[in-house]
């Protein structure tokens, strides 16, 4: 039977219980140092802690350790890998091969996405090397997907289902190092793609003006989850360590219920990869926490409407179009519902002719009239309206919202100096003198065996041996549930084997080389804007090269590989 894994970021310990919590089967995070997040580092010791809580439940937990290393820091990577062996962590995920050569613990080793895992081949040269799990280009279509599970079956392959994207392919993005001295492969990413350009044609004519053009929307692969699994992938990946824990509740909760439907259809093809079963005090949208729209992005091959080139910030729910300004309120045509301190947002065209951006918080919320703090000079009738901060919705996450429950069923029976209880593969034993019951006793082996409060257990149903007449004290009772709820606690998966490297030392991204790109992007503006010949597109009337020109004045050549359908982005000395 095929194990699905939901995989859920943390940013910290609190994030990652909630993962846990919300029906994660694994969360991944970073630690103090060498994560490829700077601003998502975690002590040893709260992942430690994390371990300890999520292992309950049979979660695993995966640490970062996926930047490039500097050849002084190889050693303090490879310390760091050994104490989150030790703090109980179950895999670390790796982009620099020249930790392969290090002595490293008998820990699970993860290809991150920035070792650019793209083809059929990159994938058994990495299984060759040790590693037991590849993850995935964002980039890859279903079909791809499927193409390399077939090629390279005995690899777990996972795969991105959720939150924001790189406009270039992972570990190929150069960029921030270039223009701002801060490496994306070592954590410090500047986002150089969500901001503003030009884009200029060769004789310098302006075609887009102050355009988000290489700002990609969020994915959202929650309606081909099944189409995900039938491929060959097995880990679906929730990006967000940067992100707060309302999201990672949100989202987390709404593919844990995805997932669940998907093995309820095939009960007999699959499971989930952990145990337990949740209950949330709300309903699980998307659309309610942070997003910049959404886009399937390449699983179903190239399509126009991946990129939002209006805003790099979130939009949130479409809530309705303005009916009415009047003085200080304005109402709104839709069926949204509406609270004190909900934030509305809009896009109108500037002075300029290029499409903003504009923000406003409500004040006062009487139905569908909204009193804003202070009413925004560009707002006109008619302009569709987009929720980002919904308060409501925020409050019912900022308090606890799940409870995550792993069903047992007890059994009872004697043993020849006392009783054995025995539950999820462990037992507990006492020793104590048999008396025969004078009257019948399951209702109080039952309501005593059944209090699991405050264990992560809850009580199915008990079972009691053939021909079991005996009188157990309640106070033996409880014992005997104290001890099978520490016994369950302390069943762990098997030791991975050690891994034993061989040879993949080639590193993957660093600083690009006199003449290579500093983007490769399967997002191609050429077919974005309407103009790929190749693809139905109408012929352009400016002269290439193309050039993507900052605020700052620096000038990026862009370079279209048809071949490939692939953009490549240069920098001008």
């Amino acid at each position: 039977m095929t194990e699905l894994e939901l995989l859920a970021p943390a940013k910290n310990l609190e994030c990652g219980i909630a993962a846990v919590d919300h029906g994660a089967d694994a969360v991944y995070i970073g630690p103090e140092r060498f994560g490829a997040r700077v601003a998502a580092g975690n002590s040893v010791d709260d992942i430690r802690q994390l371990c300890a809580y999520a292992h309950q439940y049979g979660v695993k937990v995966f640490a970062t350790v996926n930047t490039l290393l500097h050849a002084d820091e190889l050693e303090p990577a490879r310390q760091l890998i050994w104490q989150l062996y030790e703090a109980g962590v179950d895999a670390v995920l790796v982009q620099d091969m020249a930790l392969l050569a290090e002595q490293l613990p008998p820990i699970a080793l993860h290809a991150s996405t920035q070792t650019d895992n793209r083809t059929a081949e990159r994938v058994r040269q990495l299984r060759e090397a040790g590693f037991r799990r590849v993850v995935l280009a964002r980039e890859l279509s279903v079909s791809e997907i499927a193409a390399i599970h077939e090629a390279v079956p005995d690899m777990p392959l996972e795969v991105f289902v959720h939150g924001a994207l790189c406009v270039s392919y992972s570990g190929r993005c150069n960029i921030s190092e270039h223009c701002f001295g801060r490496s994306a492969n070592r954590g410090a990413c500047a986002q150089v793609c969500r901001m503003a350009f030009d884009l200029l044609d060769a004789d310098g004519e302006v075609i887009e003006k102050d355009r988000y053009l290489l700002s990609l929307k969020d994915l959202n692969q929650m309606a081909h989850l099944q189409e995900l699994v039938d491929a060959g992938a097995t880990s679906f990946k929730i990006e967000g360590r940067l992100k707060d824990v309302a999201y990672v509740k949100n989202v987390t909760a709404a593919y844990s219920e995805a997932l669940n439907a998907i093995v309820s259809r095939h009960p007999g093809e699959y499971r989930r990869a952990s145990r337990g079963r949740c209950r949330y005090t709300f309903t699980p949208r998307l659309e309610k926490t942070f997003n910049r729209g959404f886009t399937n992005y390449f699983l179903h091959g190239r399509q126009p409407d991946i990129f939002s080139p209006d805003t790099p910030k979130a939009m949130g729910e479409y809530v309705g179009t303005v009916k009415e300004i009047r003085g200080r309120s304005l109402t709104v045509a839709g069926t949204a519902r509406f609270a004190n301190g909900d934030g509305l947002c809009y896009i109108y065209i500037n002075n300029v002719r290029a499409r903003k951006l504009e923000g406003f918080r409500v004040n006062r919320a009487e139905g569908n009239r909204l009193f804003p703090q202070q009413m925004p000079a560009t707002l006109r009738p008619g302009m569709r309206l987009w929720r980002n901060n919904d308060m409501e919705f925020e409050r019912v996450l900022s308090r606890p919202s799940s409870e995550r429950k792993i069903p047992v069923t007890m059994r009872l029976s004697a043993t020849p100096t006392g009783f054995r209880l025995t539950a999820d593969g462990a037992e507990a034993t006492i020793d104590c003198p048999h008396q025969t019951a004078e009257k019948p006793q399951r209702d109080n082996i039952v309501r005593q065996l059944s209090k699991l409060g405050g264990t992560p257990y809850e009580c199915e149903g008990v079972e009691l041996a053939d021909g079991f007449s005996f009188f157990v004290p309640s106070s033996q009772l409880a014992e005997l549930r104290r001890r099978l709820v520490e016994a369950m606690g302390l069943i762990r998966s098997s030791p991975i084997s050690p891994i034993r490297p061989m040879g993949l030392t080639d590193p993957i991204g660093g600083d690009a080389a006199p003449g290579e790109p500093l983007m490769q992007c399967r997002h191609c503006l050429r077919y974005s804007l309407g103009y790929c010949v190749r693809r139905g597109g109408r012929r352009p009337s400016w002269h290439e090269p193309l050039f993507l020109r900052m605020g700052d004045g620096r000038r990026f050549r862009l370079a279209f590989d048809c071949n490939h359908c692939q953009m490549n982005v240069y920098g001008e000395d």
